[in-house]
């Protein structure tokens, strides 16, 4: 037992004689932040008549963004060479098919339909059609797309069901 006293002692003083004085808490900057940018996804817009992949800045990567992106392209001017048939028709949003995910369900593979409810006046061409379905297509999910035009005053008009593979 007296051994173990020695040891106690001779480490307390190995501790407490190492040279370094202790200090209050000094400023010495901020902590170091990463910032990550938005994801960088594609929507499909026009080139020379022809469904393109062009480059969009969403918040993030789900579809709803990227539906948000494309129809918003449709209100900016476009690069050289670039276009839309999307003006004039207003994204309101997105229905699936699916019922959400519950908190501690097992995310599997699934494919659904999703429905894209736009508004606008005037016909919706094959390329503007293009454009919606191609881009929600992207996320592999969605074996089809429905687009549903919500006018006010008027009922839910139908457009159709479609493939990307489709309308190209």
């Amino acid at each position: 037992m007296k051994a173990f006293r020695v040891l106690l002692i001779a480490a307390l003083m190995a501790v407490t004689a190492c040279g370094i004085s202790p200090t209050d808490v000094q400023e010495r900057g901020n902590a170091p932040v990463i910032r990550i940018p938005p994801p960088s996804k594609t929507i499909f817009l026009i080139r020379n008549g022809e469904l393109a992949l062009e480059p969009a800045d969403v918040e993030d990567d789900t579809v709803e963004s990227l539906l948000g992106a494309l129809f918003q392209a449709s209100t900016k001017p476009l690069d050289d060479g670039q276009d839309t048939a999307l003006r004039g028709f207003t994204y309101l949003g997105i229905k699936d098919s699916l019922n959400p995910v519950q908190r501690d369900e097992v995310q599997l593979p699934r494919t659904s339909t999703l429905t894209v409810f736009i508004r606008g006046e005037g016909t919706l061409s094959k390329l503007g059609r293009a454009q919606i379905v191609c881009t929600a297509q992207q996320d592999a999910a969605f074996e089809q797309v429905k687009i549903v035009r919500d006018n006010e005053n008027r009922p839910p008009k139908v457009e159709g069901r479609f493939d990307c593979g489709d309308l190209k």
